[in-house]
């Protein structure tokens, strides 16, 4: 397999729809989107879907089929620049056999602006849209867009049509039927592809390539171990994921903010989902820098804001910033030891009674219980404090909050100590 740099799943894309397997439903003979398809009146059209079964194969081979000039752009990379450039490339190519087709790969990354930018094009028919989402369009997509789309559901895969796959690839790629190859086992690369045709071969290349040899035998354990040893990709729903956002966040709390953005990087190149880490920022900014600097919060919350308007490739700057900044910040996770502690503590005493005083009296009954009787309104004293009983009898003194050590905080303990003395041991 020397030489040869196009991936397998690349060299294995069908070239018709009679090469293309699954999505029987939409394809088969009299299936509503072969009638549309066959009728060469393209409407714009939304396919929605899990990775790997077919979405941007599909948006070719209808190009092809219909003699269309074909223009694709990633929601991942591309700006509203970008959709306006391929526009008027299109706009061009329109009176030479029908309106373009405008593939927009995860158009759900797309922010409101960028989907406005295309909706003159799609209604003067300047485009025919085709869109890939692998989320419920009807919250990702915006409604004037989503209206003039047909929106057709993929299934995922079978284990019938993963090892349809499997099978076609050993004996009808150029390379691979020049090799004496037996599938004994299927379930590890199943397994491991979850569905997703494009991983699936994906692993039976790196399994093949991993061999000195023309003569393989595919077994359950040698797919386990060829992968467990070669496959260094960032999957979005595998361990890599998780090992490269636990990298970049404790990166940030150790306050280095050259190996955040560097893990930053790793996450935008795969196209991880930019609102998933802006929210992973936000809970960071609360754990670990808290009262340290409570700007944190507020910044981080802020960039997800931001990042849902704007959308990529803009996004990333924001994302930077906020990283930087928060690794740069003052550190405590102060206010996390104190939820967890008093989480802790109810767990242990359940529902102590509320001190009678602390109680609203909404009724004359209830005053008569002693509900809200010898409270002591803060503002009433002198500095806007009064030393009274808040916690329940039999918590008195328990100190659940113990300030960090920062600056910020040490003005906390400052405060705490001159209100409440000894009491909370400050």
């Amino acid at each position: 397999m020397q030489g040869n740099t196009t991936p397998l799943a690349e060299r294995m894309r069908p070239h018709s729809l009679h090469d293309f397997v699954g999505q029987e439903h939409l394809l088969a003979k009299n299936a509503a989107l072969r009638k549309i398809i066959e009728s060469g009146n393209i409407p714009s059209m939304i396919f929605w879907g899990p990775p790997g079964v077919g979405k941007t194969t599909l948006a070719h081979l209808i190009a092809s089929a219909t003699n269309r000039a074909f223009f694709t752009l990633s929601a991942v990379h591309s700006g509203v620049k970008d959709v306006r450039e391929a526009i008027e490339k299109a706009d061009k190519q329109r009176f030479f056999g029908g309106s373009p087709i405008l593939f927009i790969d995860e158009i759900h990354r797309f922010s409101k602006s960028q989907q406005d930018s295309l909706l003159h094009a799609v209604e003067k028919g300047i485009v025919v849209l085709i869109g890939a989402t692998t989320e419920n369009p009807s919250f990702e997509v915006i409604a004037p867009l989503l209206s003039r789309c047909q929106v057709f559901v993929l299934n995922p895969l079978t284990q019938e049509q993963l090892e349809l796959l499997l099978r076609r690839a050993i004996e009808q790629d150029l390379i691979l039927k020049q090799m004496r190859i037996q599938l004994q086992e299927t379930e590890a690369l199943l397994r491991i592809s979850g569905g997703d045709a494009r991983k699936l071969l994906n692993a039976l290349e790196i399994v093949i390539q991993a061999q000195n040899s023309d003569e393989i035998i595919i077994t359950d354990n040698l797919v386990q171990e060829t992968i467990q040893k070669n496959i260094l990709l960032y999957d979005k729903q595998g361990e890599q994921h998780y090992n490269i956002i636990s990298a970049f966040i404790k990166s940030v709390r150790g306050s280095d903010p050259n190996a955040a953005v560097y893990y930053l990087a790793r996450m935008l190149a795969a196209g991880e989902d930019i609102e998933f880490i802006a929210r992973r920022m936000i809970i960071l900014a609360a754990e670990d820098i808290g009262l340290a600097n409570p700007n944190a919060l507020l910044l981080a919350n802020s960039c997800f804001q931001a990042i849902h308007n704007i959308g990529m490739p803009e996004a990333r700057i924001i994302l930077a910033e906020t990283a930087i900044y928060l690794a740069t910040s003052p550190k405590s996770n102060s206010a996390y030891l104190a939820i967890d502690a008093a989480l802790e503590q109810v767990e242990k005493t359940g529902d102590l009674p509320v001190p009678l005083h602390l109680r609203n009296a909404p009724t004359a009954f209830m005053k008569q219980l002693g509900y809200g009787k010898n409270y002591a309104y803060a503002h009433d004293y002198t500095n806007n404090f009064v030393n009274q009983e808040y916690l329940p009898e039999n918590l008195s003194g328990t100190c659940f909050y113990t300030p960090g050590d920062n600056s910020r905080e040490n003005e906390i303990r400052s405060f705490l100590k001159n209100r409440w003395k000894n009491k909370y041991g400050y």
